[in-house]
């Protein structure tokens, strides 16, 4: 079925014995973010909170925390929107039933205007709505799950509009209460487009905070759609029905009349304010910095409105879900939008935006028969000049004539893969003093970093070692272990330089492990894949942080005749990682979990 509204999807997972309800009294404090990390890392269901304490709204979480429950959610448009994306990847359709698919999307892309709004029944501030905040050091509550809609002041309309996925602190700082709350949005995203025009005018950018309400609006306001695609149509289009847009009585910018609240301002040009810290998806605060500041005009709500949330971390999380959707999703069409790569893994455990791997095709004649990167790199750098993913930090790029059953979501695989093949004296190349993520700090400065692309073609060059040989550290460095397969981990208190490591090791090390990572707990980094991702990643600026045995540059290009090493040991600069209140996770284990299970009501 299609849903009209929030409660009409809350109501089929109830149905479907996919929704527990909690009846005891939660505090957005903390408790009810510890109580949504424990059921949804155990791939549990969607949870109901119906009594929260300071607010008479209750709440919803975990809404799409499987991939399984995220494909139930959207099952009536998937079959229709994956014809639509077969005809994007091919160029035309291929059976009579694909063209009657696609052709039953469009009447739903284009909104429709009503002049009966259930989000503009009531109104509140900002003080009534839940307070959650989900880590001790977050700045203050925050909205997790928005969907936030601007126009561009050029181009007003939704055909010139933005629907994104930005973080909203409600209060805090030095926000004037209920009057200010704060806006982080990263770079590259639509909204950014906006406010640079608005700016340009000297003109405030109207914002409207939409929570709730459809579930294809939450998905559609985190689809990487190409810029200048309005997230409404596809809304509408991942709904199966139209996105009924409304006007307010004391005008702004139109509401989408089926959401549970809408909180409508403006930002003004040049203003802004310390927004955060707040604990975010690669695992670390984000830190306190200037960001708009956003003055609310009104607080809109629905007379049954419920306030959906989510809880972000260290992966994984509810977003895991997401990014499995969205890669099903747009998946099809990545060979349209760069000829030749075939299969783009952005790793959910590195924190996503940190790692790609990447699977291309190295057809240029001659480079293929001497096995040496050509079309991959020109591949590669047109990765990293689309959407999102030129945020990408470390881009891992192969070739598919070389194993036509790699899969790039084979993490491990591909790992081996590429050890087996790159050629540390030819195959890194660099891009410095250039944009990364606005939540990873282990570059130069917020939003400044570097990037690396490590290319690799042919047949095996190497071995890879899978134990430890005799081997002899110098000071400083100590317990050493084996991540993965050609992969061994150091670790090395803060003084210690690379280079004396980098000097110090044999030459038949490196023939056997061609990585070797510095970093803070060795144990810790090798215990699982997914530690050894995290710490590697997100704990590493490409530029900075990557040496070499017998390293060297040679026409402004970088190599090593030996092992590449990575220090991703944290740095003073760095972002502190995230840790759980122990005081209130005792206190929700007493209250809320008998044996590990939740103490709620199926219905």
């Amino acid at each position: 079925m299609s849903y009209a509204s929030l409660n009409e999807c809350i109501d089929d997972l109830e149905r479907s014995d996919q929704l527990v309800t909690l009846l005891d009294e939660v505090d957005p404090y903390l408790e009810a973010a510890a109580i949504h990390r424990r059921v949804s890392q155990a791939g549990g269901p969607a949870i109901r909170f119906r009594n929260v304490s300071r607010t008479t709204f209750p709440m919803v979480s975990n809404l799409f925390g499987t991939p399984a429950r995220a494909r139930f959610l959207f099952r009536h448009a998937l079959k229709d929107i994956e014809s639509a994306m077969a005809f994007l990847r091919k160029g035309a359709f291929t059976s009579p039933l694909a063209i009657a698919r696609a052709a039953r999307l469009a009447p739903h892309a284009i909104p429709l205007r009503t002049s009966r709004a259930p989000v503009l029944a009531c109104t509140t501030s900002i003080s009534k709505l839940p307070a959650m905040t989900s880590w001790p050091n977050d700045g203050g509550p925050f909205v997790t799950l928005p969907a936030i809609y601007t126009e561009h002041p050029d181009r007003p309309g939704w055909l010139g509009s933005n629907l994104g996925m930005y973080r909203v602190q409600l209060s805090g700082n030095d926000y004037e209460p209920e009057r200010e709350v704060g806006l982080h949005y990263q770079i590259h995203r639509g909204i950014g487009v906006h406010h640079a025009a608005a700016i340009a005018r000297e003109s405030p950018l109207s914002v409207n905070v939409l929570v709730g309400g459809p579930p294809s609006l939450t998905l559609a306001a985190v689809m990487p759609l190409p810029e200048g695609v309005p997230e409404l149509a596809f809304a509408g289009v991942l709904g199966a029905r139209n996105v009924r847009l409304a006007s307010p009585r004391h005008g702004g910018l139109p509401v989408v009349a089926d959401v549970d609240f809408c909180i409508a301002g403006s930002i003004a040009p040049r203003i802004t304010k310390p927004e955060g810290p707040f604990g975010d998806h690669l695992g670390y605060y984000s830190m306190k910095h200037e960001f708009p500041v956003m003055t609310v005009n009104a607080v809109y709500h629905r007379k049954d409105a419920i306030w959906p949330f989510t809880v972000v971390g260290r992966p994984p999380q509810e977003d895991s879900a997401f990014g499995a959707l969205i890669h099903e999703l747009t998946g099809p069409i990545l060979p349209r939008v760069v000829p030749g790569v075939s299969q783009v893994n952005a790793v959910d455990e590195a924190g996503v935006h940190p790692l790609l791997l990447v699977i291309g095709s190295e057809r240029y004649v001659p480079y293929r028969q001497a096995a040496r990167p050509a079309e991959l790199l020109t591949q590669a750098s047109a990765i990293l000049g689309q959407g999102q993913m030129s945020l990408a930090k470390y881009l891992f790029i192969v070739a598919k004539e070389d194993d036509e059953e790699l899969r790039a979501k084979d993490t491990a695989a591909f790992f081996r893969h590429v050890l087996e093949r790159f050629d540390p004296a030819r195959d890194l190349h660099f891009l410095t003093n250039t944009t990364i993520d606005t939540l990873d700090y282990s570059g130069t400065a917020l939003n400044e970093g570097s990037k690396v692309i490590i290319a690799a073609v042919g047949g095996k060059r190497r071995a890879l070692g899978t134990a430890i040989p005799p081997l002899s550290l110098p000071d400083g460095f100590s317990n050493p272990h084996v991540a993965i397969a050609g992969v061994l981990v150091v670790q090395a208190v803060r003084a210690a330089q690379s280079s004396v490591l980098t000097h110090s090791l044999p030459a038949t090390l490196s023939r056997q492990f061609p990585l070797i990572v510095i970093c803070d707990d060795a144990t810790f980094a090798a215990r699982t894949l997914a530690n050894w991702l995290w710490v590697t990643f997100t704990r590493s600026d490409p530029a900075r942080d990557i040496h070499g045995v017998r390293e060297f540059v040679r026409d402004k290009a970088w190599g090593c005749e030996g092992a590449v090493v990575i220090d991703a040991r944290t740095k003073p600069h760095h972002a502190p990682s995230l840790e759980e209140d122990p005081a209130i996770e005792k206190r929700v284990d007493e209250r809320f979990f008998r044996k590990g299970k939740l103490l709620a009501r199926w219905g």
